[in-house]
């Protein structure tokens, strides 16, 4: 990784807008990743810096960019429970679909993790309940494993609301 790269991914990684507007001046590669495959979009996302994300996609930062797993910034935030970051990207055009190397999709990691106010901002999107992981698995049988009720109540009540429209 170059220093360039360094220093974007760590501004990124720390929220430092300042230095992230320096560095955005020489008109670096936003999509480089570090050994990891991590974007500094994907790292900003991660690590809650609303600020820096916001600069990174209003840079121009591809808001899909995938790691060398297949994770997005919306899989992490979705993971993490950042409905602020979440709803920025999605703003953003964020593939709501996309999976990552085991087929898991962001509605999947926020049902998994208990997520449920991202279960319930990604279902309002369009997110799709029918996208089955590499084993096969639902985000209802996810949820379901993880003893996630609300989220499990949630998805239900999104079928509901199709059905009735």
């Amino acid at each position: 990784m170059d220093n360039q790269t360094y220093a974007l991914i760590n501004a990124s990684r720390t929220g430092d807008v300042d230095q992230l507007k320096k560095l955005l001046q020489d008109n670096p590669d936003l999509n480089a990743q570090d050994e990891k495959g991590y974007s500094p979009l994907i790292i900003a996302a991660y690590n809650n810096q609303y600020e820096a994300v916001k600069l990174l996609v209003d840079s121009g930062a591809a808001v899909n960019a995938q790691d060398f797993g297949g994770n997005t910034a919306l899989m992490g935030v979705s993971f993490k429970g950042y409905r602020d970051i979440a709803e920025l990207l999605i703003s953003h055009g964020a593939d709501l679909n996309l999976q990552h190397g085991n087929g898991g999709t962001a509605l999947m990691f926020a049902a998994m993790f208990g997520r449920n106010e991202l279960v319930s901002l990604l279902l309002s999107h369009g997110a799709d309940k029918t996208i089955l992981d590499s084993r096969g698995l639902s985000v209802f049988d996810l949820a379901a494993q993880q003893g996630n009720e609300a989220g499990i109540a949630l998805l239900e009540q999104d079928d509901v609301n199709h059905n009735a429209s």
